[in-house]
């Protein structure tokens, strides 16, 4: 089962490869990994996006509690959480097919970026289903290139 962790933790140097780590160590691919500072720069969240059974995730979590940089950790994935990815996607156009992607474009509320001769580049911001709708939906036209952020989420109480 997919999980989203969301977790306080100082904003030192060497946390976050500690955080990886754990995860690493315990044979985990971690498939979405954000990580900002909050309104205090002394404290950075992280929002790890994870594949594993609540049993194993409860020790990880625990482990992870026991790292002295660690504020706070919490799997959000049962509760109503908010969640959002930044994606910057290249597509390949020319003149038969350039207003057809913009209109997609347009659906799915996408930000043009930059448009060249044979390629547009587009700014997409919102859910993984968005996200993955809008690579479904732009993939016959041929992406050239795709870059995303990860997922970023709190929780909504």
């Amino acid at each position: 089962m997919k999980h989203t962790i969301s977790a306080l933790v100082e904003n030192k140097f060497g946390v976050l490869a500690h955080v990886a780590g754990l995860f690493s160590a315990r044979g985990f691919n971690i498939d979405s990994l954000a990580v900002g500072k909050t309104d205090d720069p002394e404290i950075s969240r992280m929002t790890i996006v994870v594949d594993a059974d609540d049993l194993t995730l409860e020790q990880v979590k625990k482990q992870l509690n026991k790292l002295i940089n660690i504020i706070s950790v919490h799997d959000i994935t049962k509760r109503n959480f908010i969640d959002r990815e930044l994606m910057l996607i290249k597509v390949s156009i020319n003149k038969k097919n350039r207003q057809q992607v913009l209109e997609i474009a347009e659906t799915l509320e996408a930000k043009t970026v930059h448009v060249g001769m044979k390629t547009i580049s587009l700014q997409i911001v919102g859910s993984l289903d968005k996200i993955e709708t809008a690579i479904k939906l732009l993939k016959p036209f041929g992406i050239k290139e795709v870059v995303r952020t990860g997922r970023i989420a709190m929780a909504e109480e």
